[in-house]
């Protein structure tokens, strides 16, 4: 049973009978489901993420101490530590992992302000270009079971993707990049024989191609040990993480890095095809950079058109 799952049955076997039986009063204040950190929010749990941070536990999401005093949730607390210690062959965890606890009692504000560093998802523009994507992954991860007061579910809609102005700017940062490392540093790192450079100028390709990827989807990365999980099950060009995987697990010889050069070019003309598709590039050619400033120029807040074209990556 993936952890989403096992927690879902945990909590309505058991917490959702306590909450309604002990804390019946404020329940229409109170919203339940599991969140954040952990490869289980995201689906890509499997037998060995089991060796740490991994129980059948799920989240009580509180508002402010304005709603809900200190004492409501120290009862909450207590109550939630009595729940079954082992649930679907899985112990809960008695520590809290590094960086605070995972489940159990959390305040809304505290959960959210942990994860994008503010309570309410009202987010600047600055702090829609410079925040970590895996922290904003982990804040609109999951699934909620129920959200009776509405507070998770209202901020974790404004956190869904980035404003469209956001995403352009981070689009045209990653496909500059694609093209710097992939299309032009690649192949003048093989010719000098820097084998190392030319590796390296593989692996920034790929990274930086990942994340365009998941812009053209508009889904946000996760952490990278996730990466290729997740691009193998978006909707569009999820052919390229095999393609992607080659590159960066094969040498650089002579006829492997001819080989890998058409695989980089390949895959830039698929995403070239598909910013065409969505209509987010006027450029006609084979260029990556002249399609990133393309996209850049789509921007339609002034402010954030003129930043560097990199100032997003």
């Amino acid at each position: 049973m993936k952890g989403i799952e096992l927690a879902e049955s945990f909590f309505n076997l058991y917490g959702k009978p306590m909450l309604e039986n002990e804390f019946s009063d404020i329940t229409d204040k109170l919203a339940c489901g599991i969140a954040g950190s952990g490869s289980e929010c995201f689906g890509f749990d499997d037998e060995i993420s089991t060796d740490h941070d991994f129980e059948a536990g799920f989240c009580i999401f509180l508002p402010g101490e304005d709603i809900i005093d200190r004492r409501t949730e120290f009862l909450l607390e207590r109550a939630y530590a009595k729940l079954p210690k082992e649930f679907g062959g899985v112990k809960r965890g008695m520590l809290s992992p590094v960086g605070g606890a995972r489940r159990g009692v959390i305040r809304t504000g505290d959960f959210f302000n942990e994860k994008v560093g503010c309570t309410d998802g009202n987010l600047t523009v600055s702090e829609w270009l410079t925040l970590p994507e895996q922290s904003l992954a982990e804040a609109t991860n999951g699934k909620i079971f129920f959200d009776n007061f509405g507070e998770v579910t209202k901020i974790r809609e404004k956190l869904a993707y980035f404003p469209d102005d956001i995403r352009l700017k981070k689009l045209a940062g990653n496909l500059l990049l694609m093209a710097q490392s992939g299309q032009y540093n690649y192949k003048r790192s093989v010719d000098r024989g820097e084998l190392a450079a030319a590796q390296l100028a593989v692996f920034e390709f790929v990274k930086h191609a990942a994340s365009v990827i998941f812009l053209l989807n508009g889904v946000y990365e996760p952490y990278y040990k996730w990466c290729f999980k997740a691009l193998r099950a978006l909707p569009k060009l999820s052919i390229e993480a095999e393609i992607m995987e080659y590159l960066i697990t094969t040498d650089n010889s002579p006829d492997l890095a001819k080989e890998k050069y058409y695989a980089i070019e390949g895959v830039a003309a698929d995403v070239i095809d598909e910013l065409q598709n969505q209509k987010l590039t006027k450029a006609v050619c084979g260029d990556l950079e002249k399609h990133a400033y393309s996209v850049n120029d789509t921007i339609l807040d002034s402010n954030v058109r003129n930043l560097h074209v990199l100032s997003a990556v």
